[in-house]
Formats: C-alpha cells, structure tokens, sequence
C-alpha cells in the first residue's frame, strides 16, 4: 500500500505567536507528520464587518465578538510566514499554509509546492481560478458540500489548469460528532469523480482517520496544539502532542498490516505450519507389509510428514517398514 500523507494541521493553534508556531511545528516533526500546515490571510481581504462567529467557536472560546475581532488576535503577518517556512525547511519537515484570499495565495505561491484548499472556500470562483492557475497539485477539503458541488469545483480547478486533485471528506464542524463523520461518502467522491481522495478530520480522537486509512485515504489532516486547554476556536477540536504522534503510528502499522493483498504464508507461518499442521502418522504399531487402512492411520502433529490431504491417495498402500505408533508414514 502507498504511504498515507499525513499534514498535521497547526491552523491557528499558535494564537498569533510566532514562538508558538515554531513549538508546534517541531511537535509535528517529532510526531512523524509529512506537513506542517498553518492558515493565512489579510483579514481585511477575508472577513467583512458584519461576519459574526460560528456557533462552535462561540462555545469554544467562551465569549462573543466578531469574527474580524476573534482572527485579529490568531492570524500571523506575511513575514512570519517566510521565517516559518524557513524553519520547516531547516528541520525538514514540509511547510504548507491555507490561503484563504488572494493576495495570499500569490504570496504563498513561492512558498510551497502544493494548495490546501479549505472547505469554505469551495464556492469561491476567483479564488478556485485562481489557485488553479499555478498549475499546481491541489488537496480540497470537501465540507459542507454536496456531490454537484464538488463536480462544480472539479471542472473549474481542471479547465484552469490544477495539477492532479485530491478530494478530503470533511464534515466541518469542531469538534465534529463521530455519527455526522460519513465517512463512506469518501468512497462516494472516489468513484464518481474518479480522483484520490483522503479525509480531514475534525472529531475527538483518532479512530476516525485511521478508518480512513483503511477504507483507502491517501491523505489525512487532523488539527494538533500543544494544549487543548488553550483559548481559541480550534484547540478543543485538536490532539495534543502525544495524541498526535499516537495517531500517526497506528496509521504506520495499519498501512503495514494491510500489506500487498497476495493471500500467501509469510515465513514465519511457513515455520509454524510444521508444529500446528499436521501429518498421516501411525494410529497403532503397523507391520511392513499390512495395508494402509482407517484403523491404522490417524492425523497428527507435527506437520513435517505426509500432508493429510493425500489421506485417500495412502488408503489401500502397502507399508514399505514396520512403523510404530505415533511414527509419520512414509511412502
């Protein structure tokens, strides 16, 4: 099986400190993770006045302000962004940022090799043509879309010139209630839209992604911080660093145990099969001589002799010795 793309997802866990993104990025290299992702914009090019909070992050936070007011304090500056990605570089961990407006998807153009397209960025027509235009490979998160839509936003990226596209099931809301995961709808994209596809988590836990793996995601994103305890919309909805690096090791030894899909003994059952299986082997002392029969033969281990299942082919032959109980029969 392909080794699954694992983007640990900073986002804006590091509550507009640069410090703290550094932390987190060197807790998601630790952990195993390929990318570190964070989010980035000009917050007068991504909210307006009037856009007020979401129910979640009203209750995750514990207060109400505009969105304008909640993002001024989590969003970092353009240039942070060049020192962060820099620091990735140097600790070798891939750094990848969400865009969510124009000026910074052409900033972050230099920066990275691939788009992480968030869900509500999906109806965003001079943004998607935008994205698509840099002929690079994009990863969009489908949450809170229908199939149509997701048709829709497929045709765009490809008549615009997207690289190849990967489609993430999402259901976005955080923490997300594991009976709204669905994640069969993530096969459902597979086979209608024919492209990869993976899975953006954002339940408690980790048992959703790795099912993700296992039902064939290429790519799973799951938020991280280093305390869920932490002030912000996104830190309850997030693993801590323990948590984090425990997810991306089971995901590791599933991708393993699913193995090539051949059905055939691996050498230690080739070993094994000698003490569990078993053999013809005398059911009582047998002269040379006297014939193979049901009252003489029996089946027992270990199974280095005659296979039991040439047990009609060893009926009505001859002993070539005298054989004792319990000895294997030879022809």
């Amino acid at each position: 099986m392909s080794r699954t793309l694992i983007i640990a997802e900073a986002g804006v866990n590091h509550n507009g400190s640069i410090d703290l993104a550094k932390k987190l990025i060197d807790i998601a290299k630790k952990s195993g993770a390929d990318i570190v992702k964070f989010q980035t914009a000009k917050l007068d090019s991504f909210v307006s006045k009037s856009a007020q909070m979401a129910t979640y992050q009203k209750k995750n936070i514990g207060k109400e302000e505009s969105q304008k007011e909640m993002l001024s304090k989590l969003l970092l500056p353009f240039d942070d962004f060049v020192d962060i990605a820099e620091y990735c570089r140097k600790l070798g961990i891939k750094f990848l940022a969400t865009p969510f407006d124009i000026e910074s998807i052409r900033f972050l153009n230099d920066l990275q090799e691939i788009w992480k397209v968030p869900s509500g960025e999906i109806t965003n027509y001079p943004y998607l043509v935008e994205i698509a235009k840099t002929g690079k490979d994009v990863i969009l998160s489908t949450g809170m879309s229908t199939m149509s839509e997701v048709d829709v936003v497929l045709d765009i990226l490809k008549k615009n010139g997207a690289g190849n596209i990967t489609l993430l099931h999402c259901t976005t809301n955080y923490p997300a209630l594991i009976q709204d995961v669905n994640l069969r709808a993530m096969l459902s994209m597979k086979e209608h839209c024919g492209c990869d596809i993976g899975y953006s988590d954002h339940t408690q836990g980790i048992e959703v992604p790795i099912a993700a793996v296992v039902l064939g995601a290429k790519v799973i994103e799951k938020h991280f911080t280093i305390d869920r305890m932490m002030e912000g919309p996104d830190h309850k909805a997030s693993l801590e660093p323990n948590e984090l690096a425990e997810m991306i090791q089971a995901i590791r030894n599933v991708e393993i145990a699913l193995g090539t899909g051949e059905k055939k003994p691996v050498d230690h059952e080739i070993e094994n099969a000698k003490v569990a299986r078993k053999s013809i082997v005398a059911a009582k002392n047998i002269k040379k001589g006297e014939v193979f029969t049901v009252d003489n033969l029996t089946t027992k281990r270990p199974g280095t002799g005659i296979n039991p299942m040439r047990w009609n082919e060893v009926l009505g032959m001859t002993a070539i010795r005298d054989f004792l109980e319990d000895d294997l029969i030879e022809l």
